[in-house]
């Protein structure tokens, strides 16, 4: 019988439609082919055809070089941003209705000089300076007073929004709080002040002692498929001690979260046929990087199924794969990988 089910942290509903439970093989999926065909602006040689880079690695005898070929990631800002850096918010009412300039900061980490590369198959340190730039990245823009939340995220294949193949993943540092955070944040205070813990310190606690929503482990992160996640194989990656934000994390936190982020995702390249996904990071707003409530994470959602009429007009999600079935499916394929070991 199928079940409803209450996110605990923001009280939204789920259905599990375990009538239609499904495994990996049987969804119908947009497979990721790399076409590898024609000009591509974030392969080396065409710096000059991007806007020029914020922030780049380089070897330390490059490191004088910019705007040049020699680096192993990149950041510049976005060609066609969603918002605009320049100028002031300038908050209006026009009648009863509320607007602002669009003001914000949109950029694109360019992963990896290799056009044909990916965070499954990419070298477990490559993918960690991802991760680093990303902390970076978000220490000098919460600098700016003008921003209040900073969304990492990214999209693996154009059935996941990706507009080129050259793997990169997107920061946009935005003025308000966008309102699934604001549900996150809220629900974790009210947990908070009822229970003084963290909801997602208990969460992680619980799945670790039961073990059967478990997908993966490693010493600093537990993965688990949420209880009532809204999407077949939704992924979180949890880290084990408590944190608020992010890029307040120690240093030895983001290899391990390099090695298992590439570790989940090799084995859903496997399991799942290399689907699109998308990946956001969830942390805490940039006035509140530092509380007992909030839990920062990284949310992981292969496309799969596809949102129509009854999720728009309900707000609830139908997902055909048990969580325990995902978890179970991911925990024990079987990847021949030395680097993620």
């Amino acid at each position: 019988m199928p079940e409803l089910r209450k996110d605990p942290i923001t009280g939204g509903w789920v259905i599990i439609a375990t009538d239609r439970a499904r495994r990996p093989s049987d969804f119908f999926r947009e497979r990721v082919v790399l076409k590898g065909a024609g000009f591509c602006p974030f392969c080396p040689g065409n710096e000059s055809k991007t806007p020029p880079e914020i922030l780049a690695y380089r070897p330390a005898s490059d490191r004088g070089q910019r705007n040049a070929p020699g680096w192993s990631l990149r950041v510049i800002p976005n060609k066609f941003p969603a918002l605009g850096i320049e100028g002031e918010l300038n908050r209006q009412a026009e009648g009863m209705f509320d607007k602002m300039n669009g003001v914000g900061a949109h950029e694109v980490v360019i992963e990896t000089p290799i056009h044909g590369e990916t965070l499954a198959t990419m070298p477990v340190k490559q993918v960690e300076d991802v991760l680093w730039a990303f902390r970076d990245r978000i220490l000098d823009l919460k600098q700016d007073r003008r921003f209040k939340y900073i969304l990492v995220f990214k999209n693996h294949g154009e059935a996941a929004g990706a507009s080129l193949e050259h793997p990169h993943s997107q920061l946009v540092a935005l003025p308000i709080l966008p309102k699934q955070v604001v549900e996150e944040l809220e629900g974790s205070r009210r947990y908070f002040a009822n229970k003084e813990r963290c909801i997602f310190c208990d969460i992680i606690q619980q799945e670790m002692e039961s073990r059967v929503r478990v997908a993966a482990e490693n010493q600093d992160f537990v993965a688990i498929s949420p209880y009532a996640s809204r999407f077949p194989f939704e992924t979180w990656i949890l880290p084990k001690r408590h944190e608020s934000a992010f890029e307040n994390s120690a240093s030895h936190v983001y290899e391990n979260l390099a090695r298992m982020l590439r570790s989940l995702l090799l084995k859903c390249v496997h399991l799942l046929d290399n689907p699109a996904y998308n990946f956001m990071l969830h942390t805490s707003p940039i006035q509140e990087n530092a509380n007992d409530y909030y839990h920062w994470h990284l949310e992981i959602i292969p496309k799969l199924t596809k949102t129509a009429g009854f999720e728009w007009g309900t707000g609830f999600y139908i997902n055909p794969t048990p969580p325990e079935e995902a978890a179970k499916f991911l925990r024990e394929a079987a990847i021949e990988d030395a680097q993620t070991a």
